[in-house]
Parts: C-alpha cells; sequence; structure tokens
C-alpha cells in the first residue's frame, strides 16, 4: 500500500466513523426529546416524534457509511467482492432511505409534496 492510499483508507474510515457517531448521537438526543415531549404531549405524539428523529439520524449516519466505504472501495480495496458488497450496501441504504422517508413524511419520495387545504 503506497502512503497516499493508506491516507485516503484513513479518510473513508474517519467518515464512517462520522456516520456511526451521527446514528448514535441522533438516538441519544431523540430519547432525551421523547422524554422531554412526553411531559408537554400526547405520549403516541411523543413516540412518532421520536420514530421521524431516529429515522432522520439513521438517514444521516447512512450517507456518512456509504461516503466512507465509497472512498475505502475505490481507493483500498479494488476487487470484484468488495465492489459486490458496496453495491449490496447502497442498494439497501437505497430501500432504507425510501422506507425511512415515508415514515418521516408520510410519503413515497416520487409523490408531490401535500398540499394544505
Amino acid at each position: 500500500m503506497t502512503p497516499s492510499t493508506e491516507t485516503l483508507g484513513a479518510v473513508g474510515f474517519g467518515i464512517e466513523a462520522i456516520g456511526v457517531l451521527c446514528i448514535f448521537a441522533g438516538f441519544v438526543l431523540s430519547a432525551i426529546w421523547f422524554v422531554l415531549r412526553l411531559r408537554r404531549e400526547e405520549p403516541l405524539q411523543a413516540y412518532k416524534l421520536l420514530r421521524q428523529d431516529l429515522a432522520r439520524s439513521i438517514l444521516l449516519g447512512l450517507e456518512f457509511l456509504v461516503a466512507g466505504d465509497i472512498i475505502r472501495t475505490v481507493t483500498v480495496e479494488q476487487t470484484l467482492t468488495s465492489a459486490a458488497i458496496l453495491t449490496l450496501v447502497v442498494l439497501i441504504r437505497i430501500l432504507l432511505s425510501f422506507v425511512l422517508e415515508f415514515d418521516i413524511e408520510g410519503r413515497w419520495p416520487w409523490q408531490g409534496r401535500r398540499r394544505k387545504a
């Protein structure tokens, strides 16, 4: 491995670590906000907002995880196996994004925004 490859591998790993931190921090903050919301809102509404907050943090974390994985696959592990794994991860991420988008917005990404009556 060349020094630049090692550096790019470390950068990819660092970006993936940011993704994990986003998911973890989102979980902690969402839990705190949930407890605070329970005091002033209905439990069902607080639960719905908890799910939306968690979904947003997961989506943000997944973006970083995929970015880091792409960097590492392109620069460090240039094998057919690593490319296949990256493809599978990206497909799973796309599916999760669609499902989480539906959970957050109440509509599929390809549907237009709902207009208020």
